[in-house]
């Protein structure tokens, strides 16, 4: 008898895995999150082949789009720049190709909320034509964001599980869970029977691993206490009143709002330059402009405000972490603009950063 807390990412791929194998799996869920089919399976090797032909073709394609991801191209329509019919075979096509493509089919889904609705409504559709019992579907369809303002899920036969004879779902969304003990899990006045429990319940994003380290300046500030209302920091790259110290995908920047690797190598290549005008100009020193930063912040701040990403209540802004500020922490002015910006700086003598022998 298993029980799983939490159904999103990571919840929505064991979730399945371990209904097939558990004599009894209870899902305690709080929130509802779109889900999408994966749509993996194993790749011929003609597809393998041709893929690998132009993949430096496909790298320098990703440099340029929303999230570094060349697979889907940039939008250049609005949702409603087309009729309802087409849109429909657009949403049909996006669905079928599984993965990220739905978020991709139009350039105002995650600006515009009515746009946003034409696609989400859709998902939902589908979320109840594979749900068996109307009473589970209206737990699972959600309801209280617009979709991909949350991390949108991936998932292999996701809700096809809750047709299980052998799997239940709870909601703990008004009646949350009271007690956990070694044999079970008590919600409300029912206890249900749990062997194993899986925590699925996310991660302290972004700013958690580098907080948990006592990191402090030579005047003795922690990082932990220079982010106490929220994470600041010039490019993702540096904070400012902290030389010397790199961030890698750090906050404000794309990080998790674009292809990881992409993300991460950038910031390698930005580093590395940064290194290399050090040791040629003799210098020992590196540190972000506090004004620089300001400016920075502020900027991000803003293109988020323009967007629906704002509008849930999600790990992009701390909201799972209790007692963590609520900053929108990622930059979502997407992969190409934000190279552009670093281009920027870079071929203005380092532009915000101050260099000292």
């Amino acid at each position: 008898r298993v029980g799983v807390i939490g159904t999103g990412s990571s919840g929505v791929q064991v979730i399945p895995q371990v209904a097939r194998s558990a004599s009894h799996l209870t899902v305690f869920q709080r929130t509802a999150n779109y889900s999408i089919p994966a749509r993996n399976a194993p790749l011929e090797p003609e597809a393998q082949a041709a893929h690998k032909a132009r993949y430096g073709e496909i790298r320098q394609e990703a440099l340029v789009t929303p999230f570094g991801i060349a697979k889907y191209g940039s939008p250049s329509v609005s949702a409603f720049e087309v009729s309802d019919e087409e849109r429909q075979r657009t949403y049909e096509a996006c669905w079928e190709m599984g993965g990220q493509a739905m978020l991709f089919a139009y350039n105002d889904l995650l600006k515009c909320a009515d746009a946003n609705e034409t696609a989400a409504r859709f998902v939902r559709q589908r979320i109840r034509e594979k749900l068996v019992e109307p009473a589970v579907a209206d737990l699972l369809v959600p309801t209280d964001h617009p979709i991909g303002a949350k991390r949108l899920c991936l998932d292999t036969d996701y809700y096809e599980t809750y047709n299980r004879d052998n799997v239940t779902l709870v909601c703990v969304k008004q009646t949350p869970i009271r007690r956990i003990d070694p044999d079970g899990v008590s919600v409300g006045g029912e206890r249900h029977p749990i062997d194993d429990l899986v925590l699925a319940t996310g991660f302290d994003a972004m700013t958690g691993a580098a907080r948990s380290i006592d990191i402090r300046n030579s005047d003795g500030l922690s990082l932990a206490d220079e982010w106490g209302s929220g994470p600041r920091s010039y490019l993702g790259l540096m904070v400012a009143g902290f030389p010397n110290m790199y961030l890698i995908t750090g906050p404000q920047s794309p990080s998790v709002k674009s292809q990881m690797i992409l993300a991460s190598e950038h910031h390698v290549d930005i580093i590395a330059g940064i290194v290399q005008t050090m040791r040629a100009e003799g210098h020992r020193s590196v540190e972000a402009v506090a004004e620089a930063q300001e400016e920075w912040v502020g900027h991000a701040n803003e293109v988020a405000d323009a967007t629906l990403y704002t509008k849930a209540s999600t790990w992009y802004n701390g909201a799972n972490v209790p007692g963590k500020p609520r900053v929108f922490m990622p930059y979502v002015g997407g992969v190409k603009a934000y190279r552009e910006a670093c281009e920027d700086v870079e071929h203005d003598g380092w532009r915000g950063f101050r260099f000292q022998h």
